[in-house]
């Protein structure tokens, strides 16, 4: 494990962090100014791997390294309307060039698919934030990320719209959600059969309306798509390219413990996409299917996911939680990965069990599926944009992650990381991998 790599880039975090954080700030505060600093080193040691093609995990020994800092701005002028700018860099790459697994090991990788995406910093959101209240209740709101702490109406009609990510509304999950502080693989973050609209680096342009209730919320948005297969640039062409979701977010008793938190969401992709069955069918007998060879303007794909949500004790910082996802397995992948089902199921515990009350403890397990037209694809040795290993002996990829995060003083978290995976790439031929991680996040 290099660590030098990984905590080189936060020698001056001891010093951001000596000021006042957001998590600090004043309730009746009407601004937000904070940061992270996250580093992530990972090292995979070798497995069985009788082939490999141009997009298989690498199955020698190899170590990668990943930085990024992001900082928090945003201004409230009035009441209910609010404004928020997170400019952001990236630096590092991921494992074997972030290729080869549907659940791949970092979160923070950006993937850069032979487009030399630049180190330099770019700005990640730029969005406005509106509540319309349909009452006089108000709740207190504390303070978080893109959060200005501060009351807000109980029922109201809320607005966000701009530049950022669609799952930062949509498919969140308490215990399952920012691989910066909690799991670290792709698998456990989003449903990652939920091929959510969004550039390289996870972002996109378009709006969200909620209908937030105390007891319940309705959400619905449409954001870009991106030109390319997970490509750098949106497409502008809103009438064929965009991807449309609708969730619905409810309480439910499903136990003794406080109310579990429930997702149900529904998603409908267009973009320039191609079909898996027709490049098959149509590629010439000496060669292997090219999905780009299919593509098509307007072409659709869909799916639907559940994500739930259970806290159990210590505040709800002990919990377990569970996604279940599909999509349709007919239209090429296009935004987030490549998996036509999901199923994952974790928990967290709080370190109050143990006197440490700040510290978590994380376990979690996902299997990814493939529909039988993509398998088909990738056996043909057609190559997506995450997968390709040249011929395919399908199995599902199955992951098992479990981290440690260890509260340190002048808010810096250290969290060692183990993930094993099964058939990497949904590869019977291949695996396991395993993949030991550490990283070290910095809250400004």
């Amino acid at each position: 494990m290099n660590l030098r790599t990984l905590v080189a880039p936060l020698g001056f975090a001891t010093i951001l962090t000596l000021w006042p954080s957001a998590a600090q700030a004043d309730t009746s505060t009407w601004y937000e100014v904070g940061g992270q600093i996250t580093g992530i080193d990972q090292q995979a040691f070798p497995f069985r791997s009788p082939y490999a093609g141009p997009n298989s995990f690498q199955s020698s020994y190899q170590n990668a390294a990943t930085h990024t800092y992001t900082l928090f701005l945003g201004i409230r002028p009035l009441n209910d309307l609010e404004f928020y700018l997170n400019p952001e860099m990236a630096r590092g790459y991921g494992l074997g060039g972030a290729v080869g697994l549907a659940g791949f090991t970092n979160g923070d990788v950006i993937r850069q698919g032979g487009f030399n995406l630049s180190e330099a910093p770019y700005l990640a959101r730029a969005f406005i934030r509106y509540d319309l209240p349909l009452g006089s209740g108000r709740v207190s709101v504390p303070a978080g990320e893109n959060v200005i702490p501060g009351e807000k109406a109980a029922s109201c009609l809320r607005l966000t719209a701009g530049k950022l990510g669609t799952n930062d509304l949509f498919d969140v999950n308490g215990y399952a959600n920012s691989t910066r502080v909690q799991f670290a693989n792709w698998a456990f973050i989003t449903d990652p059969a939920y091929d959510y609209a969004a550039d390289t680096r996870g972002y996109s342009i378009g709006a969200a309306l909620e209908w937030i209730h105390p007891t319940w919320t309705l959400r619905a948005g449409s954001f870009m798509m991106p030109a390319l297969a997970n490509g750098p640039d949106l497409d502008p062409d809103l009438a064929n390219a965009r991807g449309d979701q609708v969730e619905l977010e409810t309480q439910a008793r499903l136990g003794p413990a406080e109310p579990a938190t429930v997702r149900l969401l529904g998603y409908m992709n267009h973009a320039h996409m191609g079909n898996y069955a027709q490049s098959v069918a149509t590629a010439p007998p000496w060669q292997a299917p090219d999905i780009t060879k299919t593509e098509r303007v307007g072409a659709i794909k869909y799916g639907a996911a559940l994500n739930v949500e259970q806290p159990l004790a210590d505040g709800g910082n002990t919990g377990v939680w569970a996604r279940l996802g599909w999509d349709d397995g007919q239209t090429e992948s296009f935004a987030y990965t490549e998996a036509d089902q999901a199923f994952s199921v974790g928990a967290q515990v709080s370190g109050a069990r143990w006197s440490r009350g700040g510290d978590r403890l994380g376990l979690a397990l996902g299997v990814n599926g493939l529909a039988a037209s993509h398998i088909a694809y990738l056996k043909a040795g057609g190559i997506g944009f995450m997968l390709g290993d040249g011929q395919l002996n399908y199995g599902p990829e199955t992951i098992v992650e479990a981290f440690y995060a260890w509260q340190l003083p002048w808010n810096l978290t250290l969290s060692p990381d183990v993930q094993w995976i099964a058939n990497p790439g949904y590869n019977l031929d291949r695996g396991p991998a395993t993949v030991l991680g550490v990283r070290l996040h910095a809250e400004i």
